[in-house]
């Protein structure tokens, strides 16, 4: 779909550049800062920045192009960076008194992120004092605060899934990421010892999913954030599964069109498997970036209207980026299959787009043996399986 994306078109600006980094992000395991600052300079990271900051607060449809569009050029960058874009429109959430203790004086400032409820909390006077190792923790090495989970008892006995904010300063990094895919992504553990959080930086997860969070109509103008957290939270990922499987289309039409078989010199570009190939990674691509679109604009339809999805539909936009990953990877597989074992060599780009294609389908949010019983049980009219994330 072509659609009015200025930052779009700001962003091509850098991407060869980024893209030229590429083997560079694998050897120091994290985003180059350089990448980092020119990402910065064209405002990427100002998207979902609420517009009384400096931001920008996008559209998805027009981040999610941006992200695919980075995606081909580095896909741990746009891995990293997308995280650090969509988290602002998780703090923004938040409570005024925490927005303003992050971007106030720093609209630039960034958080990174490890949700899982691994963090331990203890309560005190004003807050808790948590303590953890959060792992999987992307950009983390770019990151001024970080948004953590934990299980919180609650008054009736139970536990509430929470949200914490942490600065940097509070914490230290592990550096631990040794990867086969995304090996750029900087996905770190973040060890947190006896760090003070006060209560205006924690919030219950399920409350920013029903619209009852401290953040909720802040910004009544937004067509933004009148909108649960996770779907744009979770949005970059299968972007980059897209993206990676554009970029692998393109690689593998450069590559065979001038290929020939060592061992007879007959042209590869013009046999049936080559044609029967790019053919069907085609349309499986294309069929990809139209789910997402129309997954990506019922989202903003939704946030503009400021109107909050039932579980029906909820079901559908977390299982629909799931899906649109299964078809990127069985794309690029197709491809990289019969693309010639020269590109087995690590200095190819086509083996890194390999990798990170299948790491796209490798996060809890993607993974289609989840998704697929999510969705099944919501068209059949189950209930939901809370073993089942």
């Amino acid at each position: 779909m072509k659609r009015s994306n200025p930052l779009l078109e700001d962003l091509k600006s850098v991407l060869p550049q980024i893209a030229a980094n590429a083997s560079e992000t694998e050897t120091l395991r994290k985003v180059p800062a350089e990448n980092i600052a020119l990402l910065k300079k064209v405002g990427m990271h100002k998207a979902f920045l609420p517009k009384v900051y400096g931001g920008y607060e996008v559209s998805l449809p027009e981040f999610g192009d941006c992200v695919a569009a980075l995606a081909g050029a580095c896909a741990s960058t746009a891995w990293a960076f997308s995280l650090l874009c969509t988290h602002n429109h998780q703090l923004a959430l938040f409570s005024k008194q925490l927005q303003n203790e992050l971007w106030a004086n720093n609209p630039d400032a960034l958080a990174s992120s490890s949700i899982a409820p691994f963090g331990k909390s203890e309560e005190t006077e004003g807050g808790v004092i948590f303590n953890g190792d959060m792992k999987w923790s992307s950009g983390c090495d770019h990151a001024d605060w970080s948004i953590v989970g934990f299980l919180r008892d609650n008054k009736e006995g139970g536990k509430d899934y929470c949200f914490a904010v942490i600065p940097a300063t509070d914490y230290t990094i592990d550096d631990d990421w040794h990867a086969m895919a995304m090996k750029g992504s900087g996905t770190k553990t973040l060890q947190i010892r006896d760090a003070f959080v006060p209560e205006h930086r924690i919030q219950k997860a399920k409350d920013m999913m029903e619209g009852k969070s401290a953040g909720y109509g802040l910004y009544p103008d937004s067509k933004l954030f009148y909108a649960p957290y996770r779907p744009y939270f979770a949005s970059g990922f299968a972007a980059i599964s897209l993206g990676v499987a554009e970029r692998m289309l393109e690689l593998y039409k450069e590559v065979t069109s001038n290929r020939v078989r060592a061992y007879t010199g007959a042209k590869v570009n013009a046999a049936i498997p080559a044609i029967l190939r790019t053919g069907e990674s085609t349309h499986q691509i294309l069929a990809a970036r139209a789910f997402l679109e129309k997954t990506w604009q019922e989202h903003a339809e939704y946030a503009e209207a400021h109107r909050y999805p039932d579980r029906y539909t909820l079901a559908h936009w977390r299982t629909n980026q799931a899906y649109a990953a299964k078809m990127c990877i069985e794309a690029v597989d197709r491809l990289f299959n019969a693309i010639g074992a020269n590109n087995w060599l690590l200095d190819k780009e086509a083996q890194r787009l390999f990798r990170d294609s299948h790491m796209t389908g490798a996060h809890a949010y993607t993974d289609y043996d989840v998704c697929a019983q999510i969705l099944g049980r919501e068209v059949m009219g189950l209930e939901p399986d809370p073993s089942l994330l």
